[in-house]
C-alpha cells in the first residue's frame, strides 16, 4: 500500500518557491511514492517539474487545476498531464459565486462537458465543507455533483477532514463512490474543540476503515494534505507518513 502514498504539494507551497527539485528530492528521501501537483510557483516551467519527477521517480497522483483553467486553458492542462504522466485532473475549489444551487448545477454541466471532451482523462471534484450548506434535490450539493450514476462523468476526490467538518461521517460518506474515486485526500482533525488540521494519525479521524475501504474500492492514491502546519510542513508530512506506514499494517 505504501506505493500509493502521495504528498499534496499545497502543503509545501512556501517551500516550492525556493526550488521544485529540492522539495521533490526530500519527499522521495522521506519515503513518499508520489506527489499531487498543486500550488506550484507562478511562472514555473512544467519541464522543470517533469525533470524533478523523472529524477526522483515520484509518481503523479493527479493535478489540481482551477475551474478557470479547465474552462479556458484545457489544451495546456492536457499537455501538462501528459508531461507529468497522469490522467487525473481535479477541480479543487469553487469561486464564491458558484456556491449556490444554480452554480452547482452549472458546475455539474461544465465538468461533465469537459470530461466528455477528454475521454482519455478523468475529471474529479475535491470538496471542502461548504458544499454541505446547499441542498439540491434532497441531498447536499456535494452528493448532487458526485452522484454515482452512469451518465455522470464527475469522479470523487473526497477530503475526509472536510467531510467531518461538514458534519458527516467520512467512512459512511465515501461508500457510494467505490470505483469512482481514484484519489482520496487524507487529512486529520485535531482531537480538541478547535478541530484544526492535524497530521494523519494524531487526531480524531479513524483512518483504518477508510484505508480498508480504499483497498477494496479502487483507490489508486492516498494523497496527504495539511493546509496549515504548526511548524515545518516537511516535519508534519513526515509524521503523517510514519503513521500511515503503521496504519497500513492494520489493514
Amino acid at each position: 500500500m505504501e506505493q500509493k502514498f502521495a504528498a499534496q504539494l499545497f502543503t509545501l507551497r512556501e517551500e516550492l518557491t525556493k526550488g521544485i527539485a529540492p522539495v521533490f528530492r526530500e519527499l522521495k528521501e522521506m519515503g513518499w511514492a508520489g506527489v499531487q501537483i498543486s500550488a506550484l510557483p507562478a511562472n514555473h516551467n512544467p519541464e522543470e517539474v517533469a525533470d524533478a519527477l523523472r529524477e526522483t521517480g515520484l509518481g503523479t497522483a493527479g493535478m489540481h487545476i482551477s475551474l478557470d483553467r479547465l474552462e479556458n486553458d484545457l489544451e495546456n492542462v492536457i499537455k501538462e498531464a501528459d508531461l507529468y504522466g497522469t490522467r487525473d485532473i481535479i477541480c479543487p475549489f469553487l469561486p464564491q459565486d458558484y456556491q449556490n444551487v444554480e452554480g452547482y448545477k452549472k458546475l455539474k454541466e461544465k465538468l461533465n462537458e469537459i470530461a466528455s471532451n477528454v475521454p482519455n482523462y478523468r475529471i474529479s471534484y475535491h470538496n471542502h465543507a461548504f458544499e454541505f450548506e446547499t441542498e439540491i434535490d434532497g441531498v447536499s450539493a456535494l452528493e448532487y455533483l458526485l452522484a454515482p450514476t452512469e451518465d455522470n462523468l464527475i469522479l470523487a476526490e473526497i477530503d475526509v477532514y472536510w467531510v467531518k467538518k461538514g458534519g458527516r461521517n467520512p467512512v459512511s460518506f465515501i461508500q457510494p463512490y467505490a470505483n469512482r474515486m481514484p484519489i482520496i485526500h487524507l487529512k486529520d482533525m485535531s482531537n480538541d474543540e478547535k478541530e484544526i488540521f492535524a497530521e494523519v494519525g494524531t487526531g480524531k479521524i479513524d483512518f483504518v476503515p477508510i484505508l480498508q475501504w480504499g483497498e477494496k474500492s479502487g483507490v489508486e492514491w492516498y494523497a496527504v494534505e495539511q493546509d496549515i502546519c504548526p511548524g515545518n510542513p516537511m516535519d508534519s508530512l513526515r509524521i503523517s507518513l510514519d503513521n500511515l506506514m503503521h496504519l497500513k499494517d492494520q489493514i
